[in-house]
């Protein structure tokens, strides 16, 4: 390949890649306000049990792309979230999809569109503190 169209694939990467750097900073910026670290204690309370059902039930409801939840989940965790919460977090919302049901219901079927979300729901806290296990063996 040669110089000329190698920097022309760079520079249409960089061009591709400045519309996501933007949306991630605004949604830094807008997660920030919207969730201060007071309410964020309050919700979340260090407890084992209760804090991965809490953050599976907000990845849950706040479904997104993987590029966006791990930047929210580096936040939560800079405020203090335990990390079972936010690897709940992540794992809900990728898998998760509570907003899109109607659609996959459309498209999958009824039963298998709800039986696969509430079995993504249990599954990603029972991942959340699996992983968290290990990485406290580690």
């Amino acid at each position: 390949m040669d110089m000329k169209k190698s920097s022309k694939k760079a520079l249409n990467s960089i061009i591709f890649a400045i519309p996501i750097i933007t949306g991630v900073i605004i949604l830094i910026g807008l997660f920030n306000a919207l969730f201060p670290k007071r309410y964020l204690m309050l919700v979340f309370k260090h407890n084992n049990f209760t804090d991965p059902i809490i953050g599976a039930l907000m990845g849950s409801l706040f479904a997104g792309n993987p590029i966006n939840s791990y930047i929210i989940g580096g936040e939560l965790l800079k405020q203090g979230v335990g990390l079972v919460a936010v690897t709940a977090f992540l794992v809900s919302w990728i898998t998760v999809g509570f907003v899109s049901l109607p659609g996959e219901i459309m498209f999958l079927g009824k039963k298998f569109a709800i039986l696969r979300n509430v079995l993504a729901f249990l599954f990603s806290i029972i991942i959340a503190v699996v992983v968290v296990y290990l990485v406290n063996l580690l």
